[in-house]
């Protein structure tokens, strides 16, 4: 039987095996991603200020959040957990696209992403109780130029109000305005997977 990649799946990679994760995202896309790993994450949340200095450039900003975000978990992390967390951003023109908070906002957005590229940029931050490890991943996305009964449609369907750039890939928009990417598919969902397995062996090696 083959697992589609976004079925949690019941045997991990050897790194994974036998790890507990803590995933400390409310994001069920970066939930998701884990499972189809086959990791099993314990999710935690936390309010946390996501304001960015004025001395952090956009894309050090991720990795910024990144671990700030461990920083609020790091206090109960037990001996044989990793901890993970990420943030994602959306730059166009060396400007931040953050969340939309409504309509007009996710509308305005993706006005300004039709028909140009856009930089996604992920932080992620690995996490024990003595050791951290932080890295960021950007993709570029190009858009076609959509019509505003696309960018409406978009929008009263699938309500992108919790997605960095007003749009994730996964949906119809990913069908619809992609031209092209160029990096990591899964990195503009929200993790970029690969590299993260690839941090893991490099700086996280089972003993």
């Amino acid at each position: 039987m083959v697992n589609n990649f976004l079925d949690p799946i019941q045997v991990s990679y050897p790194i994974l095996t036998g790890r507990k994760f803590v995933l400390g995202s409310q994001s069920p896309r970066r939930k998701t991603l884990l499972e189809g790993l086959g990791i099993v994450p314990l999710v935690k949340t936390n309010d946390m200020d996501e304001t960015i200095p004025s001395h952090v450039l956009p894309h050090q900003a991720p990795e910024f959040l990144a671990k700030k975000k461990a920083s609020h978990f790091l206090s109960t992390l037990q001996e044989d957990e990793l901890l993970i967390t990420a943030d994602t951003i959306v730059i166009i023109d060396h400007k931040i696209l953050g969340k939309p908070a409504n309509k007009e906002e996710a509308i305005a957005t993706l006005s300004q992403l039709s028909g140009h590229m856009h930089e996604v940029v992920s932080g992620v931050c690995i996490s024990s109780r003595t050791t951290t490890h932080s890295f960021s991943e950007t993709t570029k996305v190009y858009f076609r130029t959509l019509s505003l009964d696309q960018i409406n449609y978009y929008v009263d369907q699938f309500a992108p109000y919790d997605k960095a750039g007003a749009y994730g890939i996964q949906e119809w928009i990913g069908l619809v305005a992609i031209e092209k990417i160029e990096g990591d598919f899964y990195n503009v969902m929200g993790l970029p997977v690969g590299k993260l397995v690839a941090e893991l062996e490099q700086h996280f090696p089972l003993i």
